[in-house]
């Protein structure tokens, strides 16, 4: 496909699924009409890249639908001065749409391969003001706080108390989904010193924070109790 082809498409996913939904920040309506969405997916997807929808990221993880992107980047209030906090990487594409709204952004991703991946995707397309970090997402980066603004993009069963203290006291926002598997809503946290404001927003339907302050890896689980029990039969 033509480069004015999927300039084409970005154009229409902004006017469509962006603005007639309420996004109004001109700098995320800029940023995601300027971010090749399309780079970040297989070459098998890059023909629905721009549709309304979310796609699938690889390792079981997930490109949140374009709306969604846009929805929880505009919640952050960016100038363009701030330092804020990815926890999931992901494909990048977030994180892009992020490096053209704020001065840096550490991103925090616990699946190296798609970390990799995504450095790899976001070096070819220059963007420079990234940092990406491989560990625990629901524990930060400690080192490198606070943050101006945090953004989460896997759903915890609640706010994760190292996230809450690495958000910065004057005015530093943060957008997660909150819940369970079932049920989830958006929410929009504001730090003024010691105290938080937490609004509920839409619901949404995200893949699970795992770590430390999120939920647990079932799949580890479950090949750990695949490896007891071939160590139990092994040692009939």
């Amino acid at each position: 496909m033509a480069h004015d082809d999927y300039q084409h498409q970005r154009n229409q996913m902004v006017e469509t699924q962006l603005k007639a939904r309420g996004i109004k920040d001109q700098r995320v309506l800029d940023a995601m009409r300027q971010v090749h969405r399309h780079e970040f997916v297989s070459a098998a997807l890059r023909g629905v890249a721009y549709r309304d929808g979310p796609l699938p990221a690889g390792q079981g993880q997930t490109i949140s639908q374009p709306y969604i992107v846009g929805l929880m980047s505009e919640a952050l209030h960016l100038t363009g001065e701030e330092q804020v906090l990815e926890v999931g990487t992901g494909s990048g594409y977030q994180t892009a749409v992020l490096c053209l709204l704020a001065a840096h952004v550490y991103s925090l991703e616990r699946n190296h391969h798609l970390a990799d991946r995504a450095a790899s995707v976001l070096k070819r397309l220059n963007y420079t003001n990234v940092d990406i970090h491989i560990g625990d997402g629901s524990q930060g980066l400690p080192d490198m706080a606070p943050f101006d603004a945090i953004i989460v993009t896997a759903a915890a069963p609640a706010l994760p108390g190292p996230l809450r203290s690495q958000l910065s006291p004057d005015g530093g926002r943060m957008i997660l989904p909150i819940g369970n598997n079932k049920k989830q809503h958006l929410e929009i946290v504001t730090r003024h010193g010691n105290r938080w404001e937490i609004e509920q927003t839409i619901p949404v339907r995200f893949v699970p924070l795992i770590g430390r302050f999120g939920f647990k890896d079932t799949t580890l689980q479950k090949n750990k109790r695949s490896s007891d029990d071939q160590d139990q039969t092994a040692n009939v």
